[in-house]
């Protein structure tokens, strides 16, 4: 079995710093779209989404331990294409691809203009935990 978290290519752009992971999930499109694309999924895995308006330019705000990054929905294309550009110039996205027989690949990219990483891998094997363990 492949590895169903794969981290791609780090890169600078200017200030910004590229981040590029691969997410292979054992379900379908719609159950990983509530996941990443709805305040009851993000809570999960994530951070509390309050608010979260699910549209295009829709104002999310994602509360983290500590810190609440607030920003608008960039990209939405439903079961498709979500993303997230928060205070910071922080710019996550998720592209959704159907995976045979009945699973789902997900391609993230994070843009940031801090270096550090925020940890990605973990908060991605939270995700995994809740989609693939049902919670959702």
């Amino acid at each position: 079995m492949t590895n169903p978290i794969e981290e791609g290519t780090a890169e600078r752009r200017g200030d910004a710093r590229i981040r590029h992971y691969q997410l292979r999930l054992a379900r379908p499109v719609e159950e990983v779209w509530t996941a990443l694309a709805t305040p009851a999924g993000l809570r999960e895995w994530l951070a509390v989404a309050e608010p979260f308006e699910p549209r295009l330019g829709g104002a999310v705000v994602l509360r983290l331990p500590g810190a609440a990054a607030r920003g608008r929905i960039t990209a939405w294309d439903v079961e498709r294409v979500v993303e997230y550009t928060v205070a910071g110039r922080d710019r996550i996205r998720f592209h959704l691809e159907p995976d045979r027989p009945a699973g789902t690949t997900v391609r993230f990219t994070h843009e940031s203009a801090d270096d550090r990483d925020p940890g990605w891998r973990e908060r991605f094997e939270r995700l995994l935990a809740s989609v693939e363990g049902g919670i959702l």
